[in-house]
């Protein structure tokens, strides 16, 4: 289940490694989307 939702997520939200942000730097709702991509990818690495 965690290796499909990390293929959508790879698709629909942005990359911001891609578009170089500092996380010192980084608003609330992108470290959310940082934590929550962080969170399934840990989980479909571990399947």
């Amino acid at each position: 289940m965690y290796k499909i939702l990390a293929q959508i997520n790879k698709l629909i939200l942005p990359s911001f490694t891609k578009q170089r942000l500092d996380l010192a730097k980084a608003k609330k709702w992108q470290m959310a989307i940082i934590g929550y991509r962080y969170f399934v990818t840990t989980r479909a690495l571990d399947c």
